[in-house]
């Protein structure tokens, strides 16, 4: 798949998810086990159920849900993240299919699917295809699950501080200073979705500097967007903010939100 550029995202700069696979698969955590145990209550994740990752990269969530015997299948917009998800998967010793395709149009037959799940990933799709194709893949009484995982800079002066280094070296990154804030019933999903669960609350991650340093670098707005040279330009400066302001090894809240759509009967 070639980059691709978001009109409505960082001021339509290219992103290229490729770039920053290698660090987004070494350094950037995936939900916590918080999150799946309130999955479970919900009757998500549970073994034998067939699951569709949309917009996977290196498949974090494909991977854990695989682990837990649920039938997974993964697809993300960029080869070389698949590539990632693929060879962590083997590493693992798990059986996930995983394909370089689209949420707008799924490589897959009508109704294959108990649940659809998409990770910090639903708002670069165009909806207006992208609902049709999961209302067509899930099988009848079958969920829909956007879900978030995110840094909190209201809740952590260094993520503040790293946001705005973000920001000196791409002003058109749209991701800092998130408030936290989520509509229960979102606007898109008025017409073909009805809310059936959601849950929300902050827990803190543990990091190191090293840690955080790959974590910021994997960000959308500095590997997948900058020249090789700018990133390892922000990196070095990165690394010397941290070592101002931050210890060896320290928590950083993030805040994880979860809704659980169904289909609306036609």
């Amino acid at each position: 798949m070639p980059d691709q550029s978001f009109r409505n995202i960082d001021a339509g700069r290219a992103i290229d998810w490729g770039k920053t696979s290698r660090d987004y698969d070494r350094y950037r955590p995936g939900p916590p086990d918080s999150f799946y145990r309130k999955l479970l209550a919900l009757n998500i994740g549970l073994p034998g159920q067939h699951l569709l990752d949309l917009g996977t990269g290196t498949g974090l969530l494909a991977r854990r849900f695989a682990s837990e015997q649920v039938e997974v299948s993964g697809i993300d917009i960029s080869a070389s993240q698949i590539e990632m998800a693929s060879s962590a998967a083997v590493r693992e010793g798990l059986t996930i299919e995983f394909n370089v395709a689209v949420a707008e149009d799924l490589p897959f037959p009508d109704q294959s699917f108990d649940v659809v799940t998409a990770n910090q990933c639903w708002m670069y799709f165009d909806l207006s295809r992208a609902i049709p194709e999961v209302r067509r893949v899930l099988r009848p009484g079958g969920q829909l699950l956007v879900s978030h995982f995110s840094f909190m800079p209201h809740l952590d002066p260094l993520v503040r501080a790293s946001e705005k280094l973000v920001l000196k070296y791409n002003p058109d990154w749209s991701g800092a200073d998130w408030d936290g804030l989520m509509p229960p019933q979102p606007r898109w999903s008025r017409e073909d979705f009805n809310l059936v669960g959601l849950f929300v609350y902050d827990e803190q991650i543990p990091f190191t500097r090293d840690s955080w340093r790959g974590r910021m670098r994997a960000l959308r707005g500095i590997a997948a967007s900058l020249s090789e040279q700018q990133v390892m330009a922000f990196d070095q400066e990165h690394e010397a903010l941290l070592s101002a302001l931050a210890a060896d090894r320290f928590d950083v809240w993030h805040r994880i939100h979860a809704q659980l759509f169904q289909p609306q009967e036609d």
